[in-house]
């Protein structure tokens, strides 16, 4: 199929591809990823890398003192710390321009500053001719090591860099509606016009030894992108044509289509980057009002809440068995525990004070 016009990029490469099963790095599918970056920039496009294989690659290098590596998470961040160093060696030689390191951790996504700081990072590199190499900070981030993923990490970043378009590219060229490993006549989906809960019934597990994301997971950053209003391809990256035929505007793997709407980029990263801290369940009076006219949520319509969240956390709101929006609260939990229920004029007389007359301001309201 024909992509609509791209001037920058976000590619993903895997495990799988970069240490081949979970060996030392590797330029078998390299090259030809090097090869798209080059081409890509001669023609005055825009391509940042986000690259897995850090901790394979310390594996690697440690190889003769593997008896010595500390067992568990903390023998995997020792990994990593060793293997990030080798990763941007290996990076660096396939190219006559500088590459830059950027790591992030789910805090520099969570915090607002933070997030902010990292995107002009990203347009500093792209302003100096540099190509960004981005990875998970798996060195100190425990719990991202633990769950997190790059395909996640991808979709992140081509918010950040205002991409075009973001490529995660696999050892598979698409997604189809049957593992085409195990099922002769499986379809492959050419388009996804959404990422619905039926498409994401066709993904299967993660298929690597050292990734921790399979199909599931590209298909989860695809959706977070179409909703900033950035398509997706997932395609075979040990096809080096494949790629090529990019930089001509055809996609020989799964395209996901960009939603016609895109969400507003802070309503996009408080439903996406910040952690939910609670839940608020509320009345189908005050769930009507926030869907029907983009009101804010104020206490008498809390029927209860869930979770010890403070002044400036995110929480989920649910109304019946359904969650219908995320946002910020302007109260801790043991105070929204106090006024729930009651009316705004009631929140000095049970609280002493009101900083605000809502739980929520519509400002700082995503609805689902």
């Amino acid at each position: 199929m024909t992509l609509p016009p791209w001037r920058r990029l976000v590619l993903k490469i895997g495990s799988n591809l970069i240490a081949p099963g979970g060996q030392a790095l590797s330029t078998r599918h390299v090259l030809d990823i090097a090869r798209f970056v080059q081409v890509a920039r001669s023609q005055d496009r825009e391509v940042l890398l986000v690259s897995s294989g850090a901790v394979a690659a310390g594996r690697a290098a440690m190889a003769q003192r593997a008896a010595d590596a500390p067992a568990g998470i903390s023998g995997k961040q020792a990994l990593a710390a060793i293997g990030q160093a080798e990763l941007m060696r290996f990076w660096a030689r396939f190219f006559d321009f500088p590459v830059a390191q950027l790591l992030l951790t789910q805090d520099d996504l969570a915090h607002r500053r933070r997030y902010l700081n990292a995107r002009n990072t990203l347009r500093s590199l792209r302003g100096l001719g540099v190509l960004p190499v981005i990875n998970e900070n798996d060195s100190v981030a425990v719990d991202e090591l633990r769950v997190g993923d790059n395909d996640s990490l991808a979709g992140h970043v081509a918010v950040l860099a205002e991409a075009d378009l973001m490529v995660l590219v696999t050892d598979i060229d698409g997604l189809y509606d049957a593992d085409p490993r195990k099922v002769a006549d499986a379809r492959k989906l050419v388009e996804v016009d959404a990422v619905t809960e039926e498409i994401l019934a066709l993904a299967g597990g993660a298929g690597s030894l050292v990734g921790t994301g399979g199909m599931r997971t590209k298909l989860l950053a695809a959706r977070r992108c179409a909703e900033a209003g950035i398509g997706t391809v997932i395609c075979d990256g040990r096809n080096g044509d494949t790629l090529m035929r990019l930089l001509q505007g055809r996609c020989e793997g799964s395209y996901v289509r960009p939603a016609v709407q895109r969400r507003a980029a802070r309503k996009h990263w408080m439903l996406h980057a910040l952690p939910t801290s609670g839940v608020l369940r509320i009345d189908p009076g005050a769930a009507e009002a926030l869907a029907g006219r983009g009101a804010s949520l104020l206490p008498r319509g809390v029927l209860d809440c869930e979770g010890q969240f403070d002044v400036g956390d995110a929480v989920e709101v649910h109304a019946g068995e359904q969650t219908v929006a995320k946002g910020i609260v302007q109260y801790r939990a043991t105070e929204l525990s106090k006024i729930r229920g009651r009316h705004s004029r009631e929140i000095v007389e049970l609280l002493g004070e009101c900083p605000s007359e809502s739980v929520i301001h519509r400002d700082d309201l995503v609805l689902l």
